[in-house]
Order: C-alpha cells, then sequence, then structure tokens
C-alpha cells in the first residue's frame, strides 16, 4: 500500500509539473502546428502499454548500450533502473501525461488575456503568472488531471508486475501485487485478499470524497453555455 501511495504522489507530482507547462504553451500560445503537436502528444494515450513492454525493459535493465539509430555506434549505457521506483513512475508519467495536458490546456486556455497581463505588469515572469495566477485560478481542473492521474497509478499493476521483479520482500510491488500474494498455487485465502481489498481502496475514497467538488466541476467545465 506505501508503496503505490509513493509511486502515485512521485507521478501526480511529476504529470502536474510538465502537464502545467505544456498546458501554458497550448492553451496561451499561438504558433504554427500547435494542433497538430497536441495531436501527437494525445496520440500516444491510444497505443496499448503492452507495445513499449519490451524496449523500456531492456533498457532499464542496461543490458545494452543505446545505439545510433541504423548504425552500431554506442552512445550511453543507460543506468539500471529495474526493480526501483524509476522503472514504474517514468512510464505512468509517459502513459497518463496526454490526459493531464489535454485538461489543463482546456482550463487554462479559458483564463482571460487580461489577468495574465497585470501580473506581467507587476514584473513577474511566465512561469510566476503561471503558478500565481494561471493555476489558481484553474484550480478544478488542476484537481482534476491530479486525482484522475492518481487513481490511475495507485491502481496500476501491468507495468508493476513486470518492473519490480525482485524476489526480496522489500520490492516496489504495488498494492494489487501484495493482494494477489494472499493467492497460492494450492489455495487463496478469500478473506484476506477481501480485507486487504477494503483497506487498500481508503485512500482512494478519502481523496475522491474530499475533492469530489473540485472533480464535479472540472469535469463539467464548459459542457453549458450561458
Amino acid at each position: 500500500m506505501l508503496n503505490s501511495f509513493a509511486l502515485a504522489v512521485s507521478t501526480t507530482v511529476i504529470v502536474l509539473l510538465v502537464a502545467s507547462l505544456a498546458g501554458y504553451v497550448f492553451g496561451r500560445l499561438r504558433f504554427p502546428g500547435r494542433a497538430v503537436l497536441m495531436l501527437g502528444i494525445l496520440a500516444i494515450s491510444y497505443f496499448p502499454p503492452a507495445a513499449f513492454v519490451i524496449p523500456l525493459f531492456q533498457a532499464f535493465a542496461a543490458n545494452a548500450p543505446i545505439t545510433i539509430p541504423f548504425t552500431q555506434v554506442p552512445l550511453f549505457t543507460p543506468p539500471r533502473l529495474l526493480n526501483t521506483p524509476g522503472s514504474m513512475v517514468l512510464p505512468f508519467s509517459a502513459l497518463f501525461m496526454p490526459l493531464s495536458v489535454f485538461i489543463l490546456t482546456t482550463f487554462y486556455g479559458q483564463i482571460p488575456d487580461g489577468l495574465e497581463d497585470a501580473a506581467r505588469v507587476e514584473g513577474t515572469t511566465r512561469l510566476g503568472a503561471l503558478f500565481r495566477v494561471i493555476m489558481p485560478l484553474s484550480a478544478p481542473g488542476v484537481a482534476t488531471a491530479a486525482v484522475l492521474t492518481f487513481i490511475a497509478v495507485y491502481n496500476e499493476y501491468f507495468f508493476s508486475s513486470i518492473m519490480a521483479t525482485s524476489p526480496e520482500p522489500a520490492k516496489w510491488s504495488p498494492i494489487v501485487g501484495g493482494i494477489l500474494s494472499y493467492q497460492t498455487q494450492y489455495t487463496t485465502q478469500f478473506n484476506l485478499m477481501a480485507a486487504a481489498s477494503v483497506v487498500g481502496v481508503l485512500p482512494v475514497v478519502i481523496l475522491v470524497v474530499v475533492a469530489q467538488e473540485r472533480i464535479v466541476s472540472g469535469l463539467t467545465s464548459g459542457a453549458l453555455k450561458e
């Protein structure tokens, strides 16, 4: 449970930070190819996670150096990240980033330019205006992206079951792996699996109850016109 919580929090922080910067660019700046680039980012979420498992496993296992495409010239040997949080946080961040970028782009684009211009006149930078003006005014969107990312990572098991293969008791197995450990070759302890499932879902329930107003307003924003 602590492993899943640590992975979810780390991924959520990384996703919000990068998605906020990307959402600001796509939502408030106008440049050629913006729609095509956004479509390319969203296309990442269309691919099944299984398509990335083998190359990521080879890269994180550091079995061979990364070479220049179409050549055998080595560029560098990646660090061994297998059985570490990095082997799960990095893929999670890439997989759940497009949805957060799309949500924050929509919200940041609705903030009036006058508010940001007033902050810029007072001497703040673009980053200062983003974190001091735009993000607080887009709190429902930020909360929605954070909660959806947290829940998705907290319940994820596919990448974790492959990247956390250490037989040690302190391995980075998520909560789903802990629940499944009660199922052995010959017996299944359904009572312990049920109890662990109830305990494991409590953080998500508490998070949703606390942030439900933000989530509902974030998901329904822009659905109605006055």
